[in-house]
């Protein structure tokens, strides 16, 4: 008998809004995970995409999250600090504890930051007013272009465009290609200004994969993993939504109105860009996996 498919929610911390980076942004992202099969042609991933409920009481699901029966929960901190209410950091907090798999992201400057509180995570993810990096030398924006959006901004190159990027070693599962020459995926997608990720002090984490800015020359961090341990499941805490977005994955999908910085089309022009993205994907969602403990609820 086939094991269930692990369930994965992805989910953005703002009410659906058509103008708006909500979920409906971020469809192919379900669609290749949705697509995943065994062998024998059973499903592996059971995927449910949503927006949060509407401001000004805790989300019907992530404020009850450590009691429903997913084993992922995606974040696309998508919100301008709004996003998560006390409660809502609660459950998804309690959610890890008890062995759920998390993937976190957001965006530069404060795009996102109602995660600060989340355990663990959280304190991966730092912004402009809220948990900034404790060097006073990283307070810079380094993306000069777009002058309204100030630091943590880096600048990996136009939407729809892909960057090079570098596996910290060992190399972690998530970044695995044994197809690629240094045996690791080499490629995701660009933008200019993703936000700010690092390993916090004292936790089981480390920095697993980092950039280099096109205008400064500046690495940056791209992605921070959390082994499962006595302080909850595995996690990722993701430097900008932008690498899972439709956009950047084919900018014929189109934007909300308000990105005005004009795009790339690498990721639609060069396959091997295209294909890290996807492997990166799938090897998340494997390495997350399902929930630590038997049974499920």
């Amino acid at each position: 008998m086939s094991p269930a498919p692990i369930k994965i929610l992805l989910q953005t911390t703002i009410a659906p809004t058509t103008d708006d980076w909500s979920i409906a942004r971020f469809s192919k992202l379900g669609q290749l995970l949705a697509a995943q099969v065994t062998a024998d042609g059973q499903r592996i991933y059971e995927v449910t995409l949503r927006d949060r409920d509407p401001l000004g009481a805790p989300d019907s699901v992530l404020s009850t999250l450590d009691h429903s029966n997913f084993d992922q929960l995606w974040l696309f901190a998508v919100d301008v600090g709004d996003g998560l209410t006390h409660e809502d950091c609660g459950a998804i907090s309690r959610f890890r504890q008890a062995g759920g798999g998390l993937m976190v992201t957001r965006d530069h400057m404060d795009l996102g930051s109602s995660i600060c509180t989340l355990g663990g995570v959280g304190a991966a993810h730092y912004f402009h007013t809220r948990n900034p990096h404790p060097d006073p030398a990283e307070h810079r924006p380094d993306d000069p272009y777009t002058t309204a959006i100030s630091w943590p901004n880096f600048h990996s190159g136009a939407n729809g465009d892909y960057q090079t990027i570098t596996p910290v070693l060992p190399v972690h599962p998530v970044l695995s290609d044994p197809a690629a020459p240094a045996g690791a995926i080499r490629y995701l997608p660009s933008h200019p200004h993703e936000g700010g990720v690092r390993a916090p002090e004292g936790a089981d984490a480390r920095v697993i994969a980092t950039g280099t800015s096109k205008v400064t020359g500046r690495p940056f961090n791209i992605a921070v993993a959390f082994e499962a341990g006595s302080t909850g499941g595995r996690a990722i805490a993701q430097s900008t939504f932008h690498h899972f977005a439709d956009y950047n994955w084919d900018i014929r999908s189109g934007s909300p109105s308000f990105v005005v910085e004009p795009p790339g089309d690498g990721l639609i022009t060069t396959p091997q860009a295209m294909a890290d993205t996807q492997r990166y994907v799938l090897n998340l969602a494997s390495w997350l996996g399902a929930k630590a403990w038997t049974g499920r609820g």
